[in-house]
């Protein structure tokens, strides 16, 4: 099987560049993909630039979801075929026109949708939902703020809020996307500026905050963590402001968050009774039994799809990646590969 992949070395978007590699057929336990959609996540700019801690040493094929169709199955599947419709995750390797990958990763897609949806659903719902429901121990009618409101975990943190009848408070980095998250159901929509707090402040009319779901870092941690309510929970699951609109990392801009980074002090946590978890979807990866739990309770969630709000074809996949990293988008960015059927 012969394949197209994007690959590099890691540092320079730039250098990101279409290969021809051969596919071997899959292995026991395996399937084996035509790659119909790949979706972008902020962990594929920070592999790139070389900043993420699992990137492969070597070239490299980034990409952690997609969504395709089975061409061929390993020995030992029974419970997918040739032909099924699925989306999956991937430790890497996502980038690309064809893929072979443990079959426990390979989820059948909901009838109705098509393949954009399918590569814009895995890493975002799981991340808000893990994050939100295990690590933030989210209850009915909690007040819940979420960073980076419109993006793709932010869409679905909010659907998974207001399943739980949450008073939900978002934040956008800019004016232009407010109506749209209060469009989305979003009771209260602030801009991150310098008149963040008082902001805050206004937004929460005099509720508790019980749940902070930050993707930013920096002084939009350190305001709402001060808030949180006793037994309140930030779950950190990304940082957005060390990313710049450029192929490599900006150094001194990484440096200068690097060593304003807040600050929390252990006993201070046990004072006030709060908690910081962070996690990455890495490491859910390497935890299937757990994954496959996680997607049980979300189907029966009925969630509304989610959101892509942009789709870039293959061969444009950097200039996707570009725009992805500016922090203009809003929902998901998707690349097509081939054409549905």
């Amino acid at each position: 099987m012969t394949t197209l992949s994007y690959s590099l070395r890691a540092g320079n978007l730039a250098d990101l560049k279409i290969n021809t590699v051969e596919l071997a057929a899959p292995a026991a336990g395996e399937v084996q993909i035509a790659v119909r959609a790949i979706g972008l996540n902020f962990a594929d700019v920070f592999a790139i630039w070389g900043l993420y801690g699992a990137t492969p040493k070597g070239e490299f094929t980034p990409g952690l979801e997609y969504s395709g169709i089975i061409e061929a199955v390993g020995k030992g599947i029974t419970h997918l075929h040739p032909g099924d419709r699925i989306m999956g995750v991937t430790r890497f390797g996502a980038y690309t026109t064809h893929l072979n990958i443990d079959a426990r990763y390979a989820i059948p897609m909901p009838e109705g949708w098509d393949f954009q949806t399918g590569a814009a659903y895995l890493v975002q719902t799981l991340t808000a939902y893990y994050g939100m429901a295990t690590l933030g121990a989210l209850q009915p009618g909690q007040t819940v703020l979420i960073h980076s409101a419109v993006g793709g975990v932010g869409l679905q943190a909010l659907k998974i809020a207001k399943s739980y009848n949450c008073f939900t408070i978002g934040t956008v980095g800019s004016a232009k996307k407010v109506d749209f998250a209060l469009s989305e159901g979003y009771d209260r929509v602030i801009v991150r500026d310098k008149n963040f707090e008082e902001k805050l402040k206004t937004a929460l009319e005099g509720k508790q905050l019980h749940l902070l779901m930050d993707s930013v870092g920096g002084t939009f941690f350190s305001i709402p963590f001060a808030m949180l309510a006793p037994m309140g929970r930030a779950v950190v699951f990304g940082s957005a402001r060390y990313a710049t609109a450029s192929d490599r990392a900006n150094k001194l801009h990484l440096l200068w968050h690097f060593f304003t980074r807040p600050k929390v002090d252990p006993q201070r946590m046990v004072e006030t009774n709060r908690a910081v978890l962070g996690f990455n979807l890495i490491w859910l990866y390497e935890n299937a039994a757990l994954l496959r739990n996680l997607l049980v309770e979300l189907e029966a969630m009925h969630l509304v799809p989610p959101h892509v709000g942009h789709v870039f074809p293959f061969e444009k996949l950097p200039d996707a990646v570009r725009l992805f990293q500016t922090g203009k988008t809003m929902g998901k960015v998707v690349v097509e590969v081939g054409i549905e059927k």
